[in-house]
């Protein structure tokens, strides 16, 4: 059992041993009845009509039809008319410590907004993703705000901010010469948004550095637009990467790689990773490489989607064609039966807007409930919380979302929110208890 913030308090543990699942819990004499019109318990294709979820502490201790639930007494019981009740949504791929980039651009935030000030904006913005419905996440890079996303995180596992449960990847491990900002004269040193690193030893030294301030994933750019013509190629050879992964596994964790060339995916496939982010430029191909080698793929639409909407693009315009590389690559990646990660990379755009990643899956092909188990019960399993968490079911934390509608017919429902419960407390919605 995941013990309460307070529990970890007094036992004064590290930062290092708060664990992704960690969030303050309800009192486990909390007793709660939920009425929805409907359950989506994570991994049917319909949510179930008449179904209770009775709640008691911060677990999950009996779901099904509302007439076979027997409540004990002293169960305060909830009505949501009108709503579905769901897993609380994961989100596969985040930046706390960024905000959209029509706002500030990205060179901007990493080299001129102080450390202080993108930490509060972090605080925000966890605020925002959990009163959203995601109570869990993981955030793939501070951009360079160096390790502040392990203080996040067990600021909100001790409960001193709201946010969801997170998965970090800290600094993140780009090849010298290869990331930003750029544009500068040659004689000065300029911060990066990510840790240089090369060869087996330097890769080695940056993944164990990482880890030991409390990365929960090593994230690596498998290539970037360093080329040329500034177009995208790898930056690692497959030895490289495959010196990341070892690293990794040693420790228990996982290697992610940013990848949008096929080349760039293809040796971070064979390396061994676990999972790829973004893939605009892979191919039939590298996708069937993925499938047979199990790994996920996150393709991050609306991140591109966004980016388009800043160069002008708009509703009624022929995609542009990074739009349609995406819409492409995302299509081979599900005819390859390659799992698919919701993951928006939120941040590039606003904090609390995470389920348009959601709707655009479904824009892009994907059947409603098929993009709802991707945030739910998929990416639970990708990101290795699914003992816990992505199913109602009973035995699982108790985080769940009641969304006005059914989101397995009009996938639109996911924005509108009416509760969002993170380990038995309600922080949004009825009486909230935060």
């Amino acid at each position: 059992m995941v013990a309460s913030a307070a529990t970890v308090a007094s036992a004064g543990a590290p930062a290092a041993r708060l664990h992704a699942q960690d969030a303050p819990a309800a009192p486990a004499t909390s007793i709660l009845l939920l009425l929805p019109d409907r359950v989506f318990i994570g991994t049917e294709d319909s949510a179930r009509t008449g179904w209770a979820v009775l709640v008691t502490g911060d677990r999950i201790t009996a779901v099904g039809p509302r007439a076979e639930l027997r409540a004990p007494t002293g169960t305060r019981t909830i009505a949501l008319p009108g709503t579905t009740l769901l897993p609380g949504f994961i989100e596969g791929h985040t930046h706390l410590f960024l905000h959209p980039y029509d706002e500030t651009s990205w060179n901007d935030q990493v080299l001129r907004e102080p450390l202080s000030l993108r930490t509060a904006r972090a605080v925000a913005h966890a605020r925002a993703t959990l009163e959203a419905g995601f109570t869990t996440a993981r955030d793939l890079g501070t951009e360079g705000a160096g390790y502040a996303d392990a203080g996040l995180k067990q600021a909100i596992a001790l409960g001193i901010i709201p946010g969801p449960r997170l998965q970090i990847a800290s600094k993140a491990i780009v090849a010298s010469g290869s990331y930003g900002p750029k544009g500068f004269a040659d004689e000065w040193v300029i911060p990066q948004g990510a840790e240089e690193a090369d060869g087996v030893e330097g890769l080695t030294r940056a993944a164990r550095s990482q880890i030991g301030h409390g990365a929960d994933w090593v994230k690596v750019y498998a290539d970037y637009r360093w080329g040329p013509a500034g177009e995208a190629r790898p930056t690692f050879s497959e030895a490289e990467l495959r010196t990341l992964v070892e690293v990794a596994a040693s420790s228990g964790r996982h290697v992610v790689a940013h990848a949008a060339t096929a080349e760039g995916m293809r040796r971070a496939v064979l390396a061994g990773v676990a999972m790829i982010e973004h893939g605009d430029g892979g191919t039939p191909e590298v996708f069937q490489l993925m499938a047979q080698r199990g790994v996920t793929f996150c393709p991050t639409l609306a991140a591109t989607e966004a980016t388009s909407r800043y160069a002008g693009w708009r509703e009624g315009m022929p995609p542009t064609e990074r739009m349609a590389q995406k819409r492409a690559a995302f299509t081979a990646a599900r005819n390859a039966g390659v799992s698919i990660c919701m993951g928006g990379d939120a941040g590039v755009y606003a904090h609390g807007t995470n389920a348009w990643e959601m709707e655009l899956l479904v824009q892009y092909g994907m059947p409603a409930p098929a993009a709802l188990r991707a945030a739910t019960s998929g990416n639970a399993r990708a990101l290795g919380l699914a003992e816990r968490l992505g199913t109602v079911h009973p035995g699982q934390l108790a985080d769940l979302v009641a969304v006005r509608g059914d989101p397995t017919c009009e996938i639109g429902a996911v924005r509108r929110v009416e509760l969002v419960m993170q380990g038995g407390r309600i922080v949004r919605g009825g009486d909230a208890t935060r």
